[in-house]
C-alpha cells in the first residue's frame, strides 16, 4: 500500500488462514463500518499484531475488496444458474430468493457491507464493479417480474420496478438479524417468505 512502506511477502500465506482472516474483518466492518474500522482493530479481533496482518494482505481497501468480490461472484454463479435454467417467471423468483436467503447464510456480514457501504464505495474506481452488479442485478429481477406480468402469472397492474424494490430490501434485510445455525435455513426462511410475498403478485386462480 503506498506510503505504509510495507513490502508484499515473498511467500504467499495459507489460503485457509486468509479465509479465516477475512471472515474476521468482514464481521468487524459489518459491526464498526468500513471507514470507522482499523487494521489494529481486525488485527486484535483476530488475534495478532497489526503488522502480521500485512503479511496476509497490503490494506484494509484489500480486504474489503476481497470479501465484496468474492460474496459477489458466488451470487452470481447461483443467479445465473437460475437464470440460465430458463424456469417459468414464478418458478424463477421462488429460486432467486432461496439464493438469496442461501447467500445470508453463508456471507451475512458482506451482504451487511454491501447494503450499508456499496453505495458510497461504488464512486471509487476500485470498487465500480458494485454499480454494475447493482444494475445487473435489477436487470435480472425486473426482467423476470416483467415476463411474469406478460406471461399472466402476475397481476397485470403489478409496477414491475417497485415490486422489485420491495422484494431486494425485504429480502437483503435479512442480513441484519439472520444468524446461522438458528431456528430456521435459509430454505425454510425463504419458503415462508415466498408464501407471503407471492400470494401478493400471482393471478388469482
Amino acid at each position: 500500500m503506498p506510503g505504509t512502506g510495507k513490502k508484499k511477502p515473498a511467500m504467499s500465506p495459507s489460503p485457509a488462514r486468509r479465509a479465516e482472516l477475512l471472515a474476521v474483518a468482514a464481521d468487524v466492518f459489518a459491526e464498526q463500518g468500513y471507514s470507522a474500522t482499523t487494521v489494529r482493530q481486525i488485527a486484535d479481533a483476530a488475534g495478532m499484531l497489526a503488522g502480521s496482518l500485512y503479511y496476509h494482505f497490503d490494506s484494509k481497501e484489500s480486504m474489503l475488496d476481497e470479501i465484496l468480490s468474492g460474496f459477489l461472484d458466488e451470487l452470481w454463479a447461483g443467479y445465473d444458474a437460475v437464470l440460465e435454467a430458463d424456469l417459468a417467471p414464478r418458478a424463477t423468483i421462488e429460486a432467486l430468493v432461496t439464493e438469496s436467503f442461501r447467500e445470508i447464510d453463508r456471507h451475512r456480514a458482506a451482504v451487511a457491507i454491501y447494503q450499508k457501504e456499496s453505495r458510497q464505495l461504488s464512486a471509487q474506481p476500485r470498487f465500480a464493479y458494485l454499480a454494475a452488479a447493482q444494475e445487473k442485478f435489477e436487470k435480472a429481477w425486473l426482467g423476470t417480474l416483467e415476463r411474469g406480468v406478460v406471461a399472466h402469472a402476475f397481476r397485470a397492474d403489478l409496477d414491475a420496478r417497485l415490486t422489485y424494490r420491495f422484494v431486494r430490501d425485504t429480502v437483503w434485510v435479512a442480513a441484519s438479524w439472520y444468524r446461522p445455525g438458528g431456528q430456521h435455513s435459509p430454505e425454510e426462511i425463504a419458503r415462508q417468505y415466498l408464501s407471503m410475498v407471492l400470494d401478493g403478485i400471482a393471478v388469482q386462480t
